[in-house]
Order: structure tokens, then sequence, then C-alpha cells
């Protein structure tokens, strides 16, 4: 239905939400360039969304785009300030794309993971309504995938950052 240029129309999204409730968004760029991508395309979702009539959204952000975690040790903050250097572009264009959400009607909620894993899922993480767990260093992509899906009917998230790690 995507795709990999960014080629989504909001009619097609439209076709796509005339089906369902809910929507789950993963967009992000394949390198370090971000071209804009998850703020423009999320802005076509949201739209679209708004048209048809769906109200919740759960999309896939990043730790550094939320607040630091409280007591946070020094290792780590300086660690999410090199990394975040290295891809200033792609923070970013996530934090447009949480203020994308912020104005708009759904009722969103963006999954905060740190550093990304290939590890398997456990279903066992910490998370923060709101903010980011203490030392926020890495997650499985599945585990990512596990707390979307467990965050679909969580009141408490809704538009809410939830910052999730091991």
């Amino acid at each position: 239905m995507f795709g990999a240029t960014g080629g989504v129309g909001q009619e097609i999204v439209g076709q796509a939400l005339a089906a369902g409730h809910e929507v789950l968004s993963g967009l992000g760029s394949r390198g370090r360039k971000a071209n804009g991508v998850a703020e423009r395309l999320t802005r076509r979702i949201v739209a679209a969304m708004e048209a048809e009539g769906t109200r919740r959204l759960v999309v896939v952000s990043a730790v550094p785009v939320g607040p630091q975690a409280p007591g946070d040790p020094l290792i780590d903050r300086l660690s999410r300030k090199a990394v975040g250097a290295v891809l200033a572009e792609l923070y970013a264009d996530l934090a447009r794309m949480e203020a994308v959400l912020a104005a708009g009607a759904t009722d969103w909620t963006a999954v905060r993971p740190p550093r990304l894993t290939d590890g398997p899922r456990t279903g066992v993480y910490r998370k923060a309504v709101g903010g980011t767990p203490r030392s926020s260093r890495t997650i499985s992509r599945a585990d990512v995938a596990h707390a979307v899906l467990a965050l679909i009917d969580d009141p408490a998230a809704v538009k809410q950052g939830v910052g999730i790690a091991y």
C-alpha cells in the first residue's frame, strides 16, 4: 500500500481506513537522511483518519524525541547527546511528526523506543507514559511491536508519548 519512496495518497489511506478502527504506523527513513518522510506521511494519515472518522493512531517515534529520564546516569546522557548529533535530522523529523499528531484530532500515542535490536519478543520491558524509563538503552523490534499492540487499548496512553526500554 505504501511505496518505498513514500508515495502514499490520502485516497489510498482512506480506503484502508474504511475497513478498520485503528492505525499503527512505523514510518521512518531508511538512512540518516529523513527527507521529512515521517512528518509528511503522518500528516496524510492523520488527514485521512479525520476524513474517515477513525480515531486511534499509534506510531513509533524514538526516545530522544521525548523528555530525558530524571536521574539518568551521566553516561546515558552523553551517549544520547552523541547519537542525537549523528541522527539529528531523523529525530527532528520524528519531532515534527509528533507535532502533527498533537495538532490533529486523533487519539494518538507515540511509542518511543531507544536503540533497536533484533532480539526476540520477551513482553518484559519498562514503559513510562509521558516520559522515558531511566537508563533507556535498548529494546528489540519484536518488543516494540508488542508494546504498540498493547498500547492500542490503553486509555492512559492517549495523546501521550510512551518511552519503552529494557
